[in-house]
């Protein structure tokens, strides 16, 4: 799925930290990129500065690589919604004829 990097630029962009729920509720199935990312006592991040944002990881890296800079740390998470599908597996079975 092919999407457009300029729609994905946050235009919002502010140099004050959002939370966590915010920015989970704002973004959903999609990576996203934070500055500055606030973390509690259990090193869980609860705030951060929504750098960029996408559902293709390789999209945020690159595009997003400009972003980084002037900030001191960082931290990439994908914010999953929709539940996993489960994985089906496939046996494979081989027949060979045999003549007789």
């Amino acid at each position: 799925m092919k999407t457009d990097p300029i729609k994905n630029e946050v235009v919002d962009f502010s140099e004050a930290p959002r939370s966590i729920v915010d920015i989970k509720k704002s973004y959903p199935d999609e990576w996203i990129l934070l500055g500055n990312p606030v973390e509690d006592e259990y090193e869980r991040t609860i705030a951060g500065i929504v750098l960029y944002h996408s559902p293709d990881k390789r999209e945020v890296c690159y595009l997003g690589k400009s972003r980084i800079v002037g900030y001191k740390r960082t931290a990439l998470f994908f914010n999953r919604v929709t539940p996993r599908r489960e994985k089906r597996h496939v046996i494979a079975s081989l027949f060979y004829p045999v003549n007789i």
